[in-house]
């Protein structure tokens, strides 16, 4: 069954009967709908949802932004069991979604969320107290 039909059937049982216009009409609707979701605003955030989504990086966030300050990527390898690599790779994928800033001192490269990291944990941590 294809969606126009589907759609055609679902407009039919809500209002009674269902048009080819009224079916036209709903479906630019929709596609108006779709349009103002999609753009580089969705990739962007699917990208930041995306680097969230693995517990080590996750973590590396949260360590970072409850500390409040920059830390250096040496001071991660004691608090999470993984590899210098997956860490390297983690904080470059951060940094990559934009949850996160490097900067080179000396030898040593620091971390430090952005605003947009801050924002992304405040949302969440007020969200616990949402009931569903």
């Amino acid at each position: 069954m294809s969606a126009s039909n589907r759609l055609q059937r679902y407009l039919t049982d809500e209002r009674g009967s269902c048009t080819n216009d009224a079916l036209q009409e709903r479906l630019e609707e929709l596609e108006e709908l779709d349009a103002a979701v999609g753009g580089p605003d969705l990739e962007s955030d699917v990208d930041l949802l995306s680097a969230m989504a693995n517990e080590t990086r996750y973590k590396i966030v949260r360590i970072i932004h409850t500390a409040g300050e920059e830390l250096c990527v040496c001071e991660f390898a004691p608090l999470l069991d993984v590899s210098d690599s997956a860490i390297s790779h983690a904080l470059s994928q951060l940094t990559d979604a934009g949850l996160l800033t490097r900067r080179k001192d000396g030898k040593w490269r620091k971390y430090n969320t952005t605003n947009r990291a801050t924002a992304m944990l405040v949302a969440l941590d007020g969200s616990r107290s949402v009931e569903p």
